[in-house]
């Protein structure tokens, strides 16, 4: 490869593209297309989380990015794999086989309950045969998939522009990612809660918590700072970024968290930062750069991590 064409893919990557505006999402303009689509992600995620291999830490059950919108990445299937994707662009469902079998599905103003049916004729229709629990997770009041006449809305312009938030997002993530030397998790868009996450482990095993179900042990077994990034609700009004560390130790509230704007959350227990802080910030990337990295700092030199180990010089 010659030295001029190794220079401009360096500039490819790091030159900012026109046109990479952050797009507004006001959570009062979308949150009822942003229910159904919760729904729905949890019917798909659901079917990865029954089918593929168990990792520690839940990793086995996320969705993941794609280039159109996203995806469940290959899962296994007998002597054949098959992926599920939201496609963002074209708004619709794609199941696709590895032997090249393929079924649509349209992505537009329908309820959960009609998208639950039309999808296990779709499975059923390429020989996938699986079970799931029809209860949507880690929301109030649940409706089983199968009776969810409530959430039927779906702006096309609203997801594209989640979409389009998320394709900005994780590149930056990914750097962060980067940056550390010890275990971390994959950028994962966990569907239960609908967020973007981001994980860092200290490598030392963490504290029982008394009461804690089983899938929360296996989420929080180790020492851990998360990041990540959430559309919004529960009386959080808005999209924001966040950082919080398991186990909490102690003067981590009141760190010092860059950019302004950032504060801490006494009910969640992390810190957050508005999306529409980073969106309005002049230079959004080294906006999220701070509060990922002034968060992460604060929660393991507070938690006397081996930093000089752990992190990229």
């Amino acid at each position: 490869m010659s030295a001029p064409l190794v220079e401009t893919r360096v500039m490819a990557r790091t030159t900012p593209q026109p046109g990479a505006v952050w797009p507004a999402l006001p959570l009062p303009e979308w949150k009822d297309t942003y229910a159904t689509l919760h729904m729905w992600s949890q019917i798909v995620g659901k079917v990865r989380l029954a089918l593929a291999p168990s990792l520690n830490h839940w990793w086995h059950v996320p969705l993941y990015l794609h280039e159109r919108g996203l995806t469940t990445s290959a899962i296994p299937y007998g002597s054949r794999a098959f992926e599920i994707r939201f496609d963002f662009l074209d708004h619709r469902l794609v199941i696709e086989t590895s032997t090249g079998d393929f079924r649509p599905m349209a992505l537009e103003p329908r309820t959960v309950a009609d998208f639950y049916k039309e999808f296990r004729e779709a499975l059923d229709s390429l020989g996938i045969e699986v079970r799931i629990w029809k209860v949507p997770v880690e929301i109030p009041d649940p409706i089983p998939f199968d009776r969810d006449e409530t959430h039927k809305s779906y702006d096309r312009d609203a997801v594209r522009r989640f979409w389009q938030i998320l394709l900005r997002i994780v590149p930056i993530f990914e750097e962060f990612r980067g940056r550390f030397l010890g275990k971390s998790s994959p950028v994962h868009f966990f569907w239960g809660s609908f967020d973007l996450a981001l994980t860092r482990f200290s490598g030392r095993l963490a504290p029982e918590r008394p009461g804690a179900d089983a899938m929360t042990r296996e989420a929080y077994s180790h020492e851990v700072v998360s990041v990540g990034f959430w559309p919004g609700g529960g009386g959080v009004e808005g999209a924001a970024f966040y950082c919080y560390a398991v186990p909490e130790p102690e003067g981590f509230s009141s760190a010092s968290i860059r950019p302004a704007g950032a504060g801490y959350h006494e009910g969640l227990h992390e810190f957050l930062l508005p999306y529409d802080d980073v969106r309005a910030n002049p230079s959004p990337r080294e906006a999220l750069l701070a509060f990922l990295q002034s968060g992460y700092e604060a929660g393991a030199s507070l938690g006397k991590w081996d930093r000089a180990a752990l992190e990229r010089r």
